[in-house]
C-alpha cells in the first residue's frame, strides 16, 4: 500500500467500522422494539439512523476526494471501492431497521400475538451474518467471508419457512391479520439484511484475493 494512501485508507476504515457498529446497534434496537412491544424504543431508531446516513455521506466525500487527488495502485483502489460498496450496504441496513421499527410501533398498539419460533431464528441468523461479514472485513479474512456466503441458503430457507407458516395462519385464523402481515414484512426485511451481509462478504473476498465472486454461482451455470 502506498504510504500516501495509508492515512486515507485508515480514515475510511475507521468511519466504516463506526458505521458498521451503528448498523448492528440500530438493527438490534429495532428488533428489541418488536419483541418487547416497545414503541418508545422504536421511536429512537429514526434518530439513530441519521448518524448512519451522516457517516455514509462522509465516506462518499472521502472516496471521491481520494480518487480525484490521489493515484491509487490496484490494491488501494480495490479497498477504497469496497469500502464505498460496504457503506452503501450498511446504509441500507439502517433503512431496513427503520422499516422494522415502523412495524414495531404498529405491533405495540395491538394485543400480543405469538409469532413462529423460526422468526426468532431468522432474526438471530441475519444479525450473525451481518456481524461475521463485518468481522471478516476487519480481519481481512476471506475464509470467514466464505462462511457468510455459505450460510445464505440456510437463511433463505428460514425466511421461506416463516412466510409459509404465517400465510397458513392468515388463511386459517380470522384474528391478528395485521400483525401477521407485519411479521411477514419483518421476515422480508431480515432476509434483506442477510443479503447485504452477503454483499459485504463478497467485497471482503474482492479486497483480500482480487477475486470478484458476485453472482459466481449463477454465472457458472
Amino acid at each position: 500500500m502506498s504510504r500516501v494512501f495509508d492515512i486515507v485508507i485508515e480514515q475510511l476504515r475507521e468511519d466504516l467500522f463506526r458505521m458498521g457498529g451503528r448498523a448492528e446497534a440500530i438493527l438490534e434496537k429495532s428488533l428489541r422494539a418488536v419483541w418487547e412491544r416497545r414503541a418508545s424504543l422504536a421511536e429512537e431508531v429514526a434518530k439513530d439512523d441519521l448518524e448512519i446516513d451522516r457517516l455514509d455521506v462522509a465516506i462518499d466525500e472521502q472516496v471521491l476526494k481520494a480518487l480525484a487527488l490521489q493515484a491509487p495502485v490496484a490494491e488501494d483502489l480495490r479497498e477504497v471501492l469496497a469500502i464505498k460498496m460496504i457503506a452503501t450496504d450498511l446504509e441500507r441496513v439502517g433503512d431496513l431497521a427503520r422499516n422494522i421499527a415502523k412495524g414495531a410501533r404498529r405491533l405495540a398498539e395491538k394485543p400480543e400475538l405469538a409469532f413462529p419460533a423460526t422468526l426468532t431464528t431468522l432474526s438471530r441468523s441475519s444479525q450473525a451474518a451481518l456481524r461475521r461479514s463485518l468481522d471478516a472485513f476487519g480481519r481481512n479474512d476471506p475464509e470467514l467471508a466464505r462462511r457468510v456466503l455459505g450460510e445464505d441458503d440456510e437463511i433463505d430457507e428460514q425466511h421461506d419457512e416463516v412466510i409459509r407458516t404465517l400465510v397458513r395462519r392468515l388463511e386459517e385464523e380470522s384474528g391478528g391479520v395485521s400483525q401477521y402481515v407485519d411479521a411477514i414484512q419483518l421476515a422480508k426485511h431480515l432476509e434483506r439484511v442477510a443479503d447485504h451481509a452477503t454483499n459485504i462478504a463478497e467485497d471482503v473476498i474482492l479486497v483480500a484475493e482480487a477475486r470478484n465472486v458476485k453472482h459466481a454461482a449463477k454465472l457458472a451455470r
